[in-house]
């Protein structure tokens, strides 16, 4: 099982390439939803109103199954294919690269269209820092108060981040780990008596 992908560290912006007179300006966004793709798109159309194209291509999950190329009125796989492929070529996921054009006057052709685009595309990912992510998982478990010590213990072993901890005679926790670890400590934690736990999808 895959534990971890490649995406970006954070916003890139404003890359511009000038070619012919046009000027293509690149941005790239880690985006984690579909939600947050739109919101992104949405800011980028109001900051350039009147831009000719806001062509661009996202790739989301962890083999970047969902996915989109989008011309936005560029000649057919002109824009966003060039776009979508550099995403492949760079096996980067959870991200959505934007290429504003501004029209200026020459016709660049459709090759000519793919290798600014494409060009733009390279351009732009170069000033981004390209890290590998962990998968995570939430878990929660439910305890006596008197086993706390031995629980703090386990989640620490296992680099456990406490999100949520509910101290009361019955005490709760809610924690984030990394999804490699979920068997190991799944084993320990049912081995402990009177303990509960469950994991829950982010």
């Amino acid at each position: 099982m895959q534990y971890n992908f490649t995406t970006i560290k954070s916003e890139v912006k404003d890359i511009l390439l000038k070619e012919k007179g046009s000027k293509f300006i690149g941005f790239a966004f880690p985006i984690n939803n579909e939600k947050e793709l739109k919101t992104a798109l949405d800011n980028l159309r109001e900051k350039h109103p009147k831009a000719t194209h806001h062509c661009y291509a996202f790739r989301i999950g962890l083999n970047g199954e969902n996915y989109r190329a989008n011309d936005d009125g560029e000649p057919s796989g002109s824009a966003g294919l060039p776009i979508y492929n550099q995403l492949l070529a760079h096996n980067l996921t959870n991200i959505l690269v934007v290429i504003i054009r501004y029209y200026g006057g020459t016709k660049l052709g459709v090759s000519g269209l793919v290798k600014a685009y494409k060009e733009s595309t390279k351009h732009t990912l170069e000033h981004a820092e390209i890290i590998t992510k962990e998968l995570e998982t939430e878990l929660e478990i439910e305890f006596k108060f008197s086993q706390q010590n031995v629980i703090f213990s386990l989640l620490n072993k296992y680099d456990a981040k406490v999100l949520n901890f509910d101290a009361q005679e019955n005490c709760k926790i809610t924690a984030q780990l990394k999804l490699s670890e979920k068997e190991k400590i799944s084993e320990q934690l049912s081995e402990m008596y009177d303990v509960k736990f469950k994991f829950i999808e982010i």
